[in-house]
């Protein structure tokens, strides 16, 4: 193991007393030892941010773009480094542990180009209102273990460019790539701009309920964004959450086949499976389904799984032993429900937390594997009739993230996203994101905006001058 990664409080680089040692899920071998920020020293991070929001806050925005790009630069110049960890740490292919470490710097650097809207409302002779937006404060960044340095991008870049100070803070799954990330920026970020902290389960809603912290963008499960919502609201805290998703794959009947399988099949299991946009429930049109079925079943019987860091594998581990144990449990209740298993269907012997990419044909529409989001490589496909079945049992889940549609016919593609009740619909490919496209989730599936200049503006809030023209100063009505 390297030598104990620290955290980075107020442009300094801190090793605790306490330290946490992380696990390789691929290998359940010792990876790498982390700094713990305790409760108490929470407090200090806190002030340390917020006093230095006094002079970030008023620092020029082009000072800010700097800063964002030469964030950009260092995580890029060092993208091996930090992919190297982060396959040790997660347990993700080499290679999609690259793309996700150029793709935060990318978001950085496309953020830095990003303009702030300041709007005249009345500009008469007798009154000017002008309404400019100014940063929140400090902002809590909590961030999820399945792509812990590209989700944290969505978060830090705005927050930064808005003249607000954070506190960063990853999953205690994974909080090794994002440490080093930190002591890579001490010398570069101004002192307490940028605070980066790593500590147990009981660190979150510490956050949560700080008084001190103004806003939390959370990333993560539906169940602990409503605990998130509920500490928040003491202090009235701004949140945006982005939380589960149950995302519907709807195959129209004119595909070919083969290829659709194919796409649907990646749409689902990158990642393995561990992605809050990935396809989780797929719905295939009664005169194709059989042949479907076979072809995506033979897809994920060809799929390579193993060590992210070995050449060649295509899907991970599950990232930790918890989700490991979820999915398994999962994989016995699709055993003893008797459910069509047409590929997979068992964890793979020996070290790590693997599983096969698994298919399930045709399960009720109420069983567990349909309704709840698995988080993990198991995909159940179903039949429907008619369009208007489709959408029927697409939109009957209590989560709205997103959703795919595969189809030839573009027009009638179009014409069904219309019809789903979710934050975006992607047709004929999935997961494609961009800083400067809004994303967002409906119903259940979290509040708030990422990314675009709607995300940008949830790091900012109003702030409106009158001033009145008129000669002779203010005088009140009189009846």
């Amino acid at each position: 193991m390297t030598d104990t990664l620290k955290l980075l409080v107020g442009g300094k680089l801190l090793k605790t007393d306490e330290t946490h040692t992380l696990t390789n899920p691929a290998t359940e071998e010792d990876v790498v030892e982390v700094a713990v920020c305790s409760r108490e020293q929470l407090d200090d991070v806190v002030d340390t941010a917020r006093k230095s929001f006094v002079s970030w806050s008023q620092t020029s925005l082009v000072k800010r773009r700097e800063l964002l790009n030469e964030i950009a630069r260092t995580i890029a110049e060092n993208v091996d480094e930090l992919r190297d960890l982060m396959v040790a740490e997660h347990g993700k292919p080499k290679a999609e542990a690259h793309i996700e470490i150029l793709g935060a710097a990318y978001w950085f650097s496309e953020f830095a180009k990003a303009e702030f809207p300041n709007r005249l409302t009345e500009d008469s002779y007798e009154r000017r209102n002008r309404t400019s937006y100014v940063p929140l404060g400090v902002v809590g960044a909590i961030v999820p273990w399945n792509y812990p340095v590209f989700l944290a991008s969505f978060k830090l870049a705005p927050a930064l460019l808005a003249g607000n100070t954070v506190i960063w803070k990853p999953s205690p799954f994974t909080p090794a790539t994002t440490l080093r990330i930190g002591e890579l920026l001490a010398d570069i970020v101004p002192a307490g701009v940028l605070n980066v902290i790593h500590g147990e389960d009981s660190l979150g809603p510490a956050m949560t309920t700080h008084p001190g912290i103004d806003k939390i963008s959370y990333t993560g499960s539906t169940a602990t964004g409503r605990r998130v919502m509920a500490g928040a609201a003491h202090t009235l805290k701004r949140l945006d959450l982005e939380l589960g998703g149950n995302d519907a794959a709807i195959v129209l009947e004119d595909v070919n086949v083969e290829e659709a399988a194919e796409s649907v099949f990646w749409a689902g299991f990158r990642n393995s499976g561990q992605i809050c946009i990935a396809a989780k429930r797929v719905y295939v049109p009664d005169a194709i389904y059989d042949q479907f079925v076979e072809a995506i079943s033979k897809v994920a019987t060809s799929a390579r799984v193993g060590d992210g860091a070995a050449e060649g594998t295509q899907l991970g581990p599950i990232q930790n032993e918890r989700q490991f144990e979820r999915v398994k449990t999962l994989l016995e209740g699709l055993h003893a429900a008797g459910l069509d298993v047409r590929a997979g269907g068992h964890v793979l012997d020996g070290r790590g937390y693997f599983v096969e990419p698994t298919i399930v044909a045709n399960p009720p529409e109420t069983s567990q594997i349909v309704v709840e989001e698995q988080f993990g490589p198991v995909l159940p496909i179903m039949r429907y009739k008619d369009v208007d079945d489709v959408v029927e049992r697409a939109n009957a889940a209590e989560f709205g993230l997103g959703a795919t549609i595969w189809s030839n016919d573009l027009d009638a593609a179009e014409a069904l996203a219309e019809r789903l009740m979710v934050g975006t619909v992607w047709i004929n490919e999935a997961h494609s994101l961009s800083p400067v496209t809004p994303f967002a989730g409906h119903k259940q599936s979290g509040i708030g905006v990422a990314n675009g200049t709607d995300g940008l503006m949830t790091y900012l809030q109003a702030k409106t001058v009158i001033t009145n023209r008129k000669p002779g100063g203010y005088r009140p009505a009189v009846s």
